[in-house]
């Protein structure tokens, strides 16, 4: 079996001229984009079409942004990732509503084995990754293959992500670990003990 189909199925592969190929009209693409963005978002949103890359309403990549082949990316409404966010995109990196990703993000499906005669093979391996609704990655933090966050998450700045997190927490940490679950008490606040005021805690209220 060739190698597309074998990263494509989750198995071991190597990147060959064919996968290599793949990778380099997308780069083609996400050059372009990072070119024209923010000022010429037509041309922009048309270089990620052109990837492959499945996404909803209000989506918005602060250039630089860098991926491998796009078209294992879905990202759902309302995303926004700041600068330099890294998404190795071997396997697929699903993305839902109202996610906000901090600078200098990377998102790693890719790997390679560990031991040095099997990684000196030139075979690597791709895991898919999910990150639910509602999430905030902070900024600087690394999203290992396999991981799965839930919905409504907060992960801290730094953060380096190797086992999946449950729904409506906060974890942050290398390894990141759960730090405490996010409560109904949380929403007053924007920062800390610092409380909205009167005028933008109306405006949240109407939604």
């Amino acid at each position: 079996m060739d190698n597309i189909y074998r990263r494509d199925h989750g198995m071991a592969y190597i990147s060959d001229d064919a996968v290599l190929a793949q990778q380099k009209e997308t780069k083609k693409m996400i050059r372009e984009y990072n070119q024209v963005m923010p000022f010429e978002p037509e041309k922009g949103m048309a270089c990620l079409n052109r990837t492959g890359m499945k996404h909803k309403k209000n989506v918005y990549f602060e250039p630089p942004f860098y991926c491998e082949y796009g078209s294992h990316i879905e990202v759902g409404e309302n995303f926004y990732a700041n600068t330099n966010c890294v998404m190795l995109d071997v396997g697929k990196i699903t993305i839902g509503d109202n996610v906000l990703i901090g600078p200098n993000v990377g998102i790693y499906t890719a790997g390679h084995p560990i031991h040095p005669e099997s990684r000196n093979s030139a075979y690597e391996y791709g895991i898919p990754i999910t990150i639910g609704d509602n999430v905030w990655v902070g900024g600087s933090c690394c999203i290992l293959p396999g991981v799965k966050i839930g919905n409504n998450v907060v992960i801290g700045a730094g953060s380096v992500v190797t086992k999946d997190i449950p729904d409506n927490v906060c974890a942050a940490g290398n390894p990141c670990k759960v730090i405490r679950e996010i409560t109904e008490e949380d929403r007053p606040y924007y920062f800390k003990n610092r409380r909205f005021d009167e005028e933008a805690w109306k405006k949240i209220n109407e939604k």
